[in-house]
Parts: C-alpha cells; structure tokens; sequence
C-alpha cells in the first residue's frame, strides 16, 4: 500500500445548517409550493417534535423564522396555533426596507428608484384601477388637504403614493412602494423644506393625477406623476440650501 505524509491532506471547513433552518426551510417549501395551503394550521408543536424527532426549542426556533418571513401567523388561545398565510405586499416592503436601512442605501438611489416606477404604477392605475382604488385615492388626497402638523402630512402623503400603486394592481410594484415611501417619509421631516408651498403644490399634483386616473387617461398619468415625483426629489435633494421650492404647475 502507498504511505505518504498524512499531514498533507487538507479539508475544508464545513458549515452545518441549524436544525431549525432545516424544518423552516422544509416547511417554506411546502408552504411556497401550495402544499399547504392559506389558512392550513400547521401541528402543534408537541407534535412537531414527535415527528422531526427535534427539540421544542428547534421547533419553536423554525417556527418564529416562518413568522418573521411572513409566512405563518401564530394565534395565542386554546384555538390558537401556527396557521399558514400567502406573503403580500408588506413581505415584500419588509425584506426592502431592510435592505434600504441595513446597507444605508443613499437618498438619491431610493428617489431615481422611485423615479423609475412610480410613472409605471400610475400608467397601471390607470388602466386597472376600481371604484374602491378611486376612493382611497380622493380620501387620501382630502386627508393631505387637511393634515395638521408635519408628521401628519408626511404620513397622509405616505398613504397617497401607496394607494396608486395599490390601484396599480401589481403586488411587487404596491411592495417596492410600500418602502421606497417609508424610507422617504424617515429623511424627510425637515420643516424647512415642508412648508406651506410644498404641501400646496403636493396637494395640487396629487389632485392631478388622481384626475388622469379617474378618466383613464394612462399618458396623463405617467406624465404627471414623473412630473411630480421629479420635482420632489430634485428639491429634496437639495433642502440643506433651499428656502422654498419652485415646482411646475401640474397639467
């Protein structure tokens, strides 16, 4: 037989997956794939365990993981358990948001991201949108009109935004949304650039493309929305030397 010198063979370090990555990613998998359905209730947990042959602490670790992800909802009570549910729109705005803080992910980019779809949720508003979509968008826009202080403009302007790309009808869309808005609605509570001629001409535009969606008229819409979100950006952008700010009037 061959010798050599042992001390020669080199093997790499191996990470092994935690037992509770193994039963979520299982139990995902089923979930994703359709096997268990929307409103399925998932075994207790004592049963769980007899199955996996996996500790209640592994099996409670999965199951929080699920949760996190937005994959099962955990009811307390004697009727309570883990029961599964489709991920929407706000798993979607989570994971981004995340990204968006975690990586602290510049102003500008998450603007020229908005920039770039925004015009497309309104074109699909328009084009898609319901009489219910119509009125979320005029309570919306009756509710930026009236805002009081600052935080609560930002927020009614928030929920404006949301609500075309919800009219929209696309889920991914309504997602990126959801936390393109939320990570603006964080940097942009400065008094010096909210002023009463900003939420004027907010309201204005936003009044305009609610307009455009209402008749219809996709062209109208992509138009005033780039128009708008452009003009919001650029003197967002620019508020440490700004006063006021000179936004076209909407068409």
């Amino acid at each position: 037989m061959p010798t050599g010198d042992r001390s020669a063979i080199r093997l790499s370090p191996m990470e092994v997956p935690k037992a509770s990555d193994v039963l979520a990613n299982e139990l995902r998998e089923h979930i994703l794939s359709g096997v268990y359905p929307e409103g399925t209730p998932l075994p207790p947990e004592r049963e769980l365990v007899v199955q996996t042959r996996m500790s209640r602490t592994t099996v409670r670790e999965a199951l929080r993981i699920l949760e996190v992800q937005g994959l099962i909802r955990i009811k307390a009570g004697r009727a309570g358990g883990a029961f599964v549910q489709r991920p929407g729109e706000e798993s979607v705005a989570s994971s981004l948001e995340l990204l968006i803080r975690g990586r602290q992910i510049r102003l500008a980019s998450v603007h020229e991201t908005r920039e770039a779809i925004e015009p497309s949720c309104a074109r699909l508003a328009a084009q898609h949108r319901t009489t219910g979509d119509l009125v979320r968008l005029e309570s919306a826009n009756a509710a930026i009109a009236a805002s009081g202080d600052l935080d609560e403009f930002l927020g009614n302007n928030v929920d404006w935004h949301v609500a075309v790309a919800t009219a929209s009808h696309n889920e991914i869309l309504t997602g990126i949304m959801m936390a393109l808005s939320r990570a603006i609605y964080t940097t942009t509570d400065n008094e010096g650039f909210i002023n009463a001629e900003v939420r004027d001409i907010a309201v204005r535009a936003h009044r305009s493309v609610t307009r455009a969606i209402k008749e219809r008229d996709a062209d109208a819409a992509v138009r005033r929305m780039a128009r708008h979100v452009h003009s919001y950006a650029a003197a967002a952008l620019e508020v440490e030397d700004r006063t006021t700010v000179s936004v076209p009037e909407e068409d």
